[in-house]
């Protein structure tokens, strides 16, 4: 079990069927507390499973590009991002999206998005895909990884033609979600290219119907997107590039024999994208048996992002909660990830945090999949302090891991896996590594 910090402020509260628990609310502004009560935010069609990449309509013809028309000073910039940047996303060659000759109403949705230049991995990326020839790229997440796939995807996109043109392919249902609402984003002003969102554990007669219609680009996990090509629902005969993210999960021996099988109803003559954390012998057996000459990129000296830090802290089974309430009484925590590695514990472990008086949300995979997508919006937009769950996400803070004296066997390898050191739980640790208000952008410390 560990915890660890993401960047955005937060409020708790929901209710349990659902996987929201109320506990008896801290002051606001208390170490780990929560704030007020859940409000009811507006969701989007995300949580339907479909989503329709016409749903904010392309400009005018007439107020779009005319030459020599300054059109940056028409675009909606969203508040410039004032977060710490490490050299995992800064440590560029300095190059412009402008430099890929990328289409204006592309560009416009990008820097629309907050994406000022391109990161190292996008810049490696982009115009290797542009180009049309397959890619292995080996990047951690939360380093712009989605940007470097979606930006080549869509500018490729030919609207004339009222087919699927596009999969991208993601292990989880959450991911899934995310990249749909990132590729719907960036291309609202190209004129109606239409995205869709399709996973496990939505209604599949919905997506039918979709399919029905005109779809670019289909964001998928396997088996959904499986059963929709053996049904001769998605027709992917006209599929010119496919996206697998997360390869190193999607190729695992959960997954491998569907996207084999998946690949067969593909043309032969087909652009294929891996972005993988790791390179385990399974990536390279599928890049050897499907890949053409691949691109090779390799941006990571380690796993763990830098930025986060890692700290390990023996206790025993019984000790645990109490543990979780002391760091949240001692650290100045904002928002806080825990996890388990199972959804009895998950379960179990909310309902003792809201017993603690900190409000918190868990999800895990056996719940329904409405209820894991109003959780995963709701925490993602700040309306939730604490969350409990499996598998792990989480860029800039701590990782501290709750370990007992049966696990300190696993630690080194934990480390060699991870190529970085985790060190014991100091008494009193810098908030400066984890609290974002004590940095300004370009890294240095503000005076409080």
């Amino acid at each position: 079990m560990s915890t660890t910090r993401t960047e955005n402020p937060v409020i708790l509260g929901l209710s349990n069927q659902n996987g929201q628990l109320r506990g008896s609310v801290k002051p606001t502004g208390a170490p780990g507390g929560g704030g007020g009560g859940l409000q009811q935010p507006q969701l989007n069609q995300m949580l339907k499973g479909t989503i329709n990449g016409n749903s904010q309509p392309a400009p005018p013809t007439n107020a779009v590009i005319k030459p020599g028309d300054d059109w940056k000073k028409n675009l909606k910039l969203p508040p410039k991002d004032m977060r710490i940047k490490t050299s995992d996303v800064t440590a560029t060659k300095g190059n412009e999206f402008e430099d890929y000759c990328l289409k204006r109403e592309l560009l416009m949705g990008i820097f629309e998005m907050g994406w000022e230049k391109p990161s190292p991995i996008q810049e490696e990326s982009i115009p290797i895909a542009l180009s049309g020839r397959d890619i292995l790229a080996r990047a951690k997440n939360g380093t712009g990884k989605s940007g470097a796939y979606l930006i080549p995807l869509l500018e490729r996109i030919d609207l004339k033609k009222d087919c699927l043109q596009a999969l991208v392919i993601v292990p989880t249902r959450e991911l899934a979600l995310q990249v749909s609402q990132i590729c719907i984003q960036v291309s609202k002003h190209m004129g109606g290219v239409k995205v869709m969102a399709t996973t496990g554990g939505t209604n599949l007669r919905d997506d039918i119907m979709r399919l029905d219609e005109t779809v670019h680009v289909v964001i998928a996990t396997p088996g959904r997107i499986l059963d929709l090509i053996k049904k001769g629902v998605a027709k992917v005969n006209q599929v010119q590039m496919v996206v697998l993210d997360e390869a190193d999960k999607l190729l695992s021996q959960d997954f491998v024999v569907m996207m084999e099988e998946m690949l067969g109803f593909l043309p032969k003559q087909r652009q294929i994208l891996l972005y993988s954390a790791t390179f385990p012998l399974s990536v390279q057996k599928f890049m050897n048996a499907h890949l053409q000459k691949p691109y090779e990129i390799n941006l990571m000296e380690e796993l763990t992002l830098k930025g986060v830090t890692q700290y390990y802290a023996y206790v025993t089974e019984r000790q645990k909660v109490h543990c979780l309430n002391t760091l949240f009484s001692r650290l100045q925590i904002n928002q806080s990830i825990i996890f388990c590695n199972s959804s009895q514990r998950v379960e179990l472990l909310a309902k003792k945090i809201s017993q603690l008086g900190y409000s918190c949300f868990y999800i895990h995979a056996k719940m329904r999949q409405e209820h894991r997508n109003r959780v995963f919006h709701d925490f993602r937009n700040g309306l939730c302090r604490n969350l409990v769950c499996t598998g792990r996400f989480g860029h800039l803070g701590l990782a501290i891991n709750l370990i007992t004296y049966d696990d300190r066997f696993n630690l080194k390898a934990i480390e060699e896996q991870l190529g970085t050191e985790i060190k014991p739980i100091p008494g009193i640790i810098d908030k400066s590594l984890y609290v974002a208000e004590y940095h300004s952008e370009s890294g240095e410390e503000v005076k409080q």
